[in-house]
Formats: C-alpha cells, sequence, structure tokens
C-alpha cells in the first residue's frame, strides 16, 4: 500500500457477510480441517473448496478508488498451519515483481494482515498475483521488520493459476486463484503460537497500486480519509475453532 495520511471520517457500518461486535467490529471463525499426514496445495485446495464457505472482500472504504474488482477468499486451519485461498476477476492483471519483500502491492496483490494474539504488533502478508511475497512485522506502517526473504521462501508454500513469472499489464478481463499455506513457524516474533483456540485481529485486502485501475478493497472496514491497509486499529477479529 501507498502512504497516506491517516485520519478517521466516519462510523463504519458492515455491508458484507459476517458477524459484528461491539463498535462494529467484524468477526470470522476460522475452522479447522482435521486431517493426518502431510497435505499438498492441491489437497489443499480441494479441502477449502469442499468444508468452507466463501468470504468476500467488498468494500470501497475510498470514493476516489471506486473500481470493485470481484474478491472472495477460503480460510482455515489444520495443523497448526492458516490455510488461505483467494478467487479474483479483474479487469487487469499485473505482476512485475519478482523479488520476496519487493513491492508487491503495486502488482494485482491480495493481502492478509494479521495480529495473532491482539498484542498491539501484526504480520502483513502481501501477495502478488504469481505468488511473491512481502511479509514484515511491526506495530504500524512506520515500524516494520522484514521477515527473512529465504525463511519466507522454505516455509510459505503458495501456487497461482497465473503462474510464477512475471509478465507486463494484460487487459481484457481476467479471473485467477491462489492456495497458500502459511506455518505458525513463519510468525517468527511470536513464540510458542498455537492456533487452535486463538482469538486474533485480521484484516483481508485486495490492491493494485499500478494497474490501469487502481483499487484498495478491504473485508472489515477502514475509517481514514485515504488508503492506507496498515490500521490496526479498524482490524475485525477471527475466532480459531
Amino acid at each position: 500500500m501507498k502512504k497516506y495520511t491517516a485520519a478517521v471520517l466516519f462510523l463504519v457500518h458492515v455491508l458484507v457477510a459476517g458477524q459484528t461486535i461491539g463498535n462494529n467490529k467484524k468477526t470470522m471463525i476460522v475452522k479447522e480441517i482435521k486431517v493426518e499426514g502431510a497435505f499438498d496445495l492441491q489437497n489443499v485446495s480441494r479441502l477449502l473448496e469442499e468444508k468452507i464457505e466463501l468470504q468476500t472482500i467488498n468494500l470501497i472504504n475510498w470514493e476516489a478508488f471506486s473500481y470493485r474488482p470481484e474478491v472472495k477468499f477460503r480460510i482455515a486451519h489444520s495443523n497448526n498451519q492458516i490455510w488461505l485461498k483467494f478467487y479474483v476477476k479483474e479487469e487487469n492483471v499485473l505482476a512485475q515483481r519478482t523479488e520476496t519483500n519487493s513491492a508487491t502491492h503495486k502488482d494485482s496483490c491480495v493481502e492478509f494482515f494479521i495480529d495473532p494474539g491482539q498484542e498491539g504488533k501484526y504480520y502483513n502478508f502481501e501477495f502478488n498475483c504469481i505468488g511473491i511475497t512481502h511479509l514484515a512485522y511491526g506495530p504500524g506502517r512506520g515500524k516494520r521488520e522484514f521477515i527473512d526473504p529465504k525463511t519466507i521462501q522454505e516455509q510459505i508454500m503458495i501456487e497461482s493459476t497465473l503462474g510464477n513469472q512475471p509478465f507486463d499489464e494484460k487487459k481484457g478481463g481476467h479471473s485467477w486463484e491462489m492456495t497458500i499455506v502459511i506455518p505458525v513457524s513463519i510468525f517468527t516474533h511470536t513464540k510458542g503460537l498455537k492456533l487452535k483456540g486463538m482469538t486474533s485481529n485480521a484484516n483481508f485486502y485486495k490492491c493494485g497500486d499500478d494497474t490501469s485501475k487502481p483499487h484498495y478493497l478491504s473485508w472489515s472496514p477502514v475509517g481514514t480519509e485515504q488508503p492506507d491497509f496498515h490500521q490496526p486499529d479498524f482490524f475485525g477479529g477471527l475466532s480459531f475453532e
């Protein structure tokens, strides 16, 4: 995400599926999928399809960026791993970044920000449409610490239907899917993490800063003057079964 000044403008209203608590905080139960042994990404994708309902990333929080691609996702946990699958339909796709921890948000990008223990510091997972990952940790935009690229490459499993090779912007309408397995070992600043029974703060996003139609969609509403996903005060809640 690009850097913008954050200022709360309005009371947010939850407009998409999910529960709300307190001051409109959106919440979701992350179901557990019980399996034995190792599973590859194809099996993860299949189990998510069979057992987990779709969620939607469709909130336009900033009128200046009115383009709304169709974005959905499924999330579950299994064997102390977070399983994610994103589904995207958009006018243009872009994948120019190839280096881990590069500016993947400028490409066609899906994102998952999570504060595992609700302790005020969060991890920002940002995946461009060919699976290049940007991952850092800290309490806010200005205080981020990158996770080691080698650790990211070795531990996160990821597969996109667009493949893994970069390309310039393609227009004319495109659909793509991405399956991701995130082990708790990647949360290098959170020791002894156990997903089962955990309550976390999180948000899910879709962006594309350098595409012909820049857009900034969220799952949980963000009440700032300009687009800024680094806003943990606006995270929703995740309850892991």
